[in-house]
C-alpha cells in the first residue's frame, strides 16, 4: 500500500509538524482540530515555518506554496475517511484518543491504517478499540518535526508485518530515518533519555550544581548539542512528568520516577518553553535562569 493522503488529528506543536513533512514530501494532507481558531494557529505556524526553509535556501518558493496547496484544514473528522494513514498527535490522554479512534474506525474504509504520535501510552490500549489492531501502530515523530530526521515506528503485538512495511516506507518517503520498536513504555528514545533527564532534576534537586552548569557539562564534557536542563524546557516539563509517570508504573525502577522539584514545577504551571518558563526564564532575551 502506498500512502498518497495522510489525515492529521491535532494542529498543535507536533500536529501542525507531522502535517508540514508530509506536505513537502507530496502527499495531500487533511489537518483536522476542534476549532476555526486552532487551525488557523496551526496553519500559521506552518507557513512561519515553510518561509524559513525557504528563507535558509532548502526549500524553493514554488515548492513551499505547492505544500500549502496540498493542506486542507477541517474541524470535522469525517472528512478523513478519505485518508490511506490517519496520524493521531492530540494531548497525552488515552481516553480521549480512543474516543476519536471510535469514532474514525467507523468513519474510515478498512484499508486506512491508524497511528499514534504518542510518546507514552501503549499502541495496543489504543489499538483494542478499533476493528483493526492489525493496521494500528505507533509513528512517533520528534519535536521539531520538520527538523528531526527520527520516526520511531512501534509496532504492537497486533500489529501486521504489511503495515509495518507500509509505515517504514512512508517514514523513508518523508526524508526521515525510522527506527523499530516494541510496544514498549518509552519505546527506544524516551526509555534512554528520561531517567537521564530526571537525574539532572535530582542533581539540581539536591545542589549539586546550578542549572547553567550542569547544561555546560553535558554540553562540553560530553559533546551534546544542549544540555538536560535546556531539553527539558524545550520537550515540555509536564511531557516528561507524565512519560516518567508511565514509565515508572510500567517497570517500577526508582531511576523512572519524577522528582518532586519536576512535579512542583509543572503545578506551577511552569512546563518550559512553551509556557516561557521552565529552568529558564524566557521572557527575556537571552533567557535567564529561574530561581527554584
Amino acid at each position: 500500500m502506498t500512502v498518497r493522503t495522510v489525515g492529521v488529528l491535532g494542529c498543535g506543536l507536533m500536529g501542525s509538524g507531522i502535517a508540514q513533512v508530509s506536505a513537502v514530501a507530496g502527499c495531500a494532507v487533511i489537518v483536522r482540530d476542534l476549532n476555526e481558531g486552532l487551525l488557523a494557529k496551526g496553519r500559521g505556524a506552518i507557513a512561519t515555518s515553510l518561509a524559513k526553509f525557504v528563507e535558509k535556501g532548502k526549500l524553493t518558493p514554488a515548492a513551499r506554496d505547492a505544500a500549502l496547496e496540498k493542506m486542507r484544514f477541517t474541524t470535522s473528522l469525517e472528512e478523513l475517511a478519505r485518508c490511506d494513514l490517519v496520524i493521531e498527535a492530540v494531548t497525552e490522554d488515552l481516553e480521549l484518543k480512543n474516543s476519536l479512534w471510535v469514532t474514525l474506525d467507523r468513519t474510515c474504509p478498512p484499508a486506512t491504517l491508524f497511528a499514534s504520535n504518542t510518546s507514552s501510552l501503549p499502541i495496543i490500549a489504543q489499538a483494542r478499540v478499533t476493528e483493526r489492531a492489525d493496521r494500528f501502530l505507533g509513528l512517533h515523530f520528534f519535536n521539531p518535526v520538520p527538523l528531526m530526521p527520527l520516526v520511531e515506528v512501534v509496532r504492537s503485538v497486533a500489529t501486521s508485518q504489511d503495515t509495518l512495511r507500509t509505515a517504514t516506507a512512508f517514514v523513508n518517503g518523508l526524508g526521515k530515518e525510522p527506527i523499530v520498536a516494541k510496544d514498549s513504555a518509552g519505546f527506544i528514545v524516551n526509555l534512554l533519555l528520561i531517567p537521564y533527564l530526571l537525574d539532572a532534576v535530582r542533581a539540581v534537586e539536591h545542589g549539586v550544581a546550578s542549572v547553567p552548569d550542569i547544561d555546560a557539562g553535558m554540553k562540553l564534557g560530553c559533546g551534546h548539542p544542549m544540555g538536560p536542563l535546556t531539553l527539558l524546557d524545550l520537550v515540555g516539563l509536564d511531557t516528561s512528568l507524565k512519560v516518567g509517570e508511565v514509565l515508572y508504573e510500567e517497570f517500577r525502577e526508582a531511576r523512572y520516577a519524577p522528582p518532586p522539584l519536576l512535579r512542583r514545577m509543572v503545578m506551577a504551571g511552569w512546563y518550559g518553553k512553551k509556557t516561557g518558563k521552565g529552568f529558564y526564564d524566557y521572557s527575556v532575551e537571552p533567557p535567564a535562569v529561574t530561581p527554584l
